[in-house]
């Protein structure tokens, strides 16, 4: 199956697809009039199309059947990262969350965060791009980044975890997570939480962690935990 995404499909009749998606059907894929090919919102949609026009700029497209995929997961995870000083990177770690199964994702501003401005317009093109690609039709909500002290007491999940370096922390985070429910976790930057953020966390309910004996990059902890806890939920 081959998956396209246009956040808003009509149900039936003709459509348009915009420049970029047309130019990547027609002059890539070397798709025509009358072949078939499907389309996502990110919100469940399936559309399977028609092309009636194979034009670059504006591919004219037909509905041939809209179906409404329900989502059954009963988890929900929620990733709270500090964004790294290289962008790349987070942009990275989004294609990858995307692709093994995330719900939601907010960059958090911290105290040792070393990039306080963040373009979450390229974030949600690379999660666009990872969504066509594993063939999935729920694209996760992406949050713009937000001061730590906000954006905590905002947390809804009821499975609330920070990952902390810390030699005296055992609990990891496969062990203290339970399957089939909500959960957040938080990570921090290269230079980890201050001590004062760690505290405001634990107070207020956040459960202290860890993602294993190594020391992990930003990007690498958010992936391992992504991981976690689609893990935990398979068993």
């Amino acid at each position: 199956m081959q998956l396209f995404f246009k956040e808003n499909i009509k149900v039936k009749g003709t459509d348009f697809l915009d420049e970029e998606e047309s130019k990547h059907i027609v002059k890539v894929l070397r798709l025509g009039k009358g072949d078939f090919f499907h389309l996502t919102n990110g919100r469940g949609a399936l559309v399977k199309v028609q092309i009636t026009n194979a034009n670059m700029k504006k591919c004219e497209i037909e509905t041939i059947d809209f179906q409404q995929i329900e989502r059954k997961k009963d988890f929900y995870i929620h990733l709270v990262i500090a964004p790294t000083k290289n962008a790349d990177r987070m942009e990275w770690l989004m294609e990858k969350c995307v692709e093994i199964g995330i719900d939601e994702i907010s960059f958090v501003i911290t105290k040792h965060t070393e990039r306080s401005y963040f373009n979450t317009e390229r974030i949600e093109k690379k999660a666009v791009t990872a969504l066509k690609q594993s063939l999935q039709t729920y694209l996760p909500k992406i949050n713009a980044p937000q001061n730590f002290e906000d954006l905590i007491h905002q947390i809804p999940q009821p499975q609330k975890f920070i990952a902390y370096v810390d030699g005296e922390n055992t609990a990891t985070l496969f062990r203290t997570a339970h399957a089939a429910q909500s959960c957040c976790i938080l990570i921090g930057p290269e230079g980890d939480f201050s001590k004062e953020e760690l505290q405001t966390a634990l107070t207020i309910g956040f459960q202290k962690v860890s993602l294993g004996d190594n020391r992990l990059r930003t990007e690498t902890a958010g992936l391992v935990a992504c991981c976690t806890l689609n893990l935990l939920n398979e068993k």
